[in-house]
């Protein structure tokens, strides 16, 4: 962890990001999961001047819906004191702002522990959140790893989801992001971030490591995106992610 913020003011000694403000950092296990859900149910929960951009190619091509299990180890405010590490489960999907062809990803809804919400963005939902994950490593060397979740908010938001998976061996990766809101649109936090991840499920390309997949959903936004027509189109374990957050120059 020193290693990491002792990188972040090295970045922020740099031209590049010097009018940029450091927010702080967080290191993670992460799941993500990527769906086909209706196109009209969830065009009403995106603002006007967007369009959604699935990918075109990929593990997760023609996903519209992406969505993040974060279950935070550690986490530091900008000056590297400890901070309360955080729990849940984040919406976002592949927008695109029409005139540009940049797509980037839109929180639009998520449930997490009372101290992440709404969250920076303003769409998160105070909840109550259980997470159950095990590693097993047999004589054999082969690593299962299974996750339960669930969730609980107050006006029926909830979440139920299981995932059990066999492990191959992640890659490393260095990622820049920026992330919108749905809730408002010109807000928009920059995440540099590196993680092992590797994809354990995919329709398009025919990888599917995984034993056993549940995934339930209630409440006045999420139930109208899962009502049963939903496609999971991949899942990637994130066994680890280190990220430093920003705020763009005002």
């Amino acid at each position: 962890m020193r290693t990491m913020l002792s990188l972040a003011f090295v970045l922020l000694a740099t031209p590049a990001y010097a009018q940029e403000k450091l927010s702080g950092s967080n290191v993670d296990t992460r799941i993500g999961m990527a769906f086909k859900v209706s196109d009209a149910a969830l065009r009403k929960l995106v603002p006007e001047g967007w369009e959604i951009s699935p990918p075109s190619s990929g593990p997760s091509q023609g996903a519209n819906l992406n969505v993040t299990l974060v279950n935070m180890q550690t986490a530091y405010d900008a000056e590297g004191k400890s901070a309360t590490p955080y729990r849940g489960v984040a919406f976002s999907v592949p927008m695109k702002k029409k005139g540009s062809d940049a797509t980037v990803p839109m929180l639009i809804a998520g449930l997490f522990t009372s101290n992440y919400a709404p969250g920076a963005y303003g769409v998160f939902h105070a909840a109550r959140v259980s997470v159950d994950r095990k590693v097993r490593i047999d004589l054999d060397g082969k690593t299962t790893v299974e996750e339960t979740w669930e969730l609980r908010a107050d006006g029926g938001h909830a979440l139920d989801i299981h995932v059990q998976y066999v492990a191959g061996v992640p890659a490393n990766s260095k990622v820049e992001q920026r992330v919108y809101s749905a809730a408002k649109p010109d807000f928009f936090r920059i995440y540099r971030f590196e993680m092992a991840s590797e994809v354990v499920k995919s329709v398009p390309t025919g990888v599917d490591r995984v034993s056993r997949v549940s995934f339930k959903a209630a409440g006045d936004k999420l139930g109208t995106l899962f009502d049963g027509s939903q496609q999971l189109i991949s899942v990637t374990a994130i066994p680890w992610y280190s990220r430093l957050v920003y705020l763009p120059a005002l």
